[in-house]
């Protein structure tokens, strides 16, 4: 196990990405754009109104700005982290070579995905000073903070795995990064449009079914919702006649693809190599 967490794959990979000058930007980027929402939004709250009082209701809704504003950030920088992890060794004609190495295929793999999510980490860390701007006014509960950076978690290894996947199956980046985008899109605004469209047409007609329940557990924006309007997703399940809540079934779908993709990508790494090793 320790093998599989500190090895040389593992610390070229964190080094690469954090003593380079991209990654101080990356991180500049990022939390100044967070930061100008949340002081944009105060700023409007209480300079451009006659009340120019910041209550415990407005920063609440501003928390709920800033969460869906980094899910989106965290959607979007997640694919381009990670899938290239392996087609751009491919590319680089630098795969042949780790893999030459003692370094088991397991290894190599989840070195590169814990090297792409620990940067993502380091954003999300850092951006928890914007956050205290919330506690300050009051409005949230601090069990709500950390539901939602747990669903930033588990969201960033879900999608960091996919994009694995697809950089150890094809052999270009770019086409990579395009599927994984792709699967990201169609898991937020793919199945959301699908939730809306089905859940109305079946909901107006007063008629039960459990397409919405099953398009709604692989949304991460319609489970952040459910942490500040649950009855959104209560009305889903109770039409569906499904007994297990919408946010464990997400939890439960994102673990099962996050297995099966690092076991595919593990698999995958070295098809050859396993080929010639089985016929000898």
């Amino acid at each position: 196990m320790k093998s599989l967490l500190i090895n040389p794959v593992l610390n070229k990979e964190i080094k690469l990405r954090f003593r380079s000058f991209k990654g101080f930007l990356g991180v500049f980027f990022y939390l100044f754009a967070l930061g100008l929402i949340a002081i944009g939004f105060i700023i409007v709250n209480t300079v451009y109104t006659t009340a120019s009082v910041f209550s415990p209701d407005q920063s609440r809704i501003m928390f709920i700005v800033l969460s869906f504003v980094q899910l989106a950030l965290i959607l979007f920088m997640t694919p381009g982290l990670t899938s290239g992890v392996v087609s751009g060794e491919r590319e680089r004609q630098t795969l042949n070579i780790l893999l030459t190495t003692p370094q088991s295929s397991t290894s190599i793999i989840l070195s590169k995905l814990f090297s792409s999510i620990s940067y993502l980490l380091l954003m999300m860390i850092s951006s928890l000073p914007l956050y205290s701007i919330v506690f300050l006014f009051g409005g949230v509960h601090p069990n709500l903070l950390l539901s939602t950076f747990l669903l930033y978690l588990v969201v960033m290894i879900t999608i960091g795995s996919l994009g694995v996947l697809f950089s150890t199956l094809i052999r270009k980046t770019i086409i990579a990064s395009i599927t994984t985008y792709g699967v990201a899109l169609f898991l937020t605004a793919g199945t959301g449009f699908l939730t809306i469209i089905i859940g109305e047409m079946f909901f107006y007609q007063n008629s039960a079914t459990t397409v919405p329940y099953f398009t709604a557990m692989v949304n991460p924006f319609i489970i952040l919702i459910s942490s500040f309007e649950p009855y959104m997703v209560e009305e889903i399940q109770r039409r569906s006649g499904i007994g297990i809540p919408i946010v464990t079934s997400f939890y439960i779908t994102y673990l099962l693809i996050t297995i099966l993709s690092l076991w595919i990508s593990i698999k995958k790494l070295r098809p050859k190599m396993t080929a010639n090793k089985g016929r000898a």
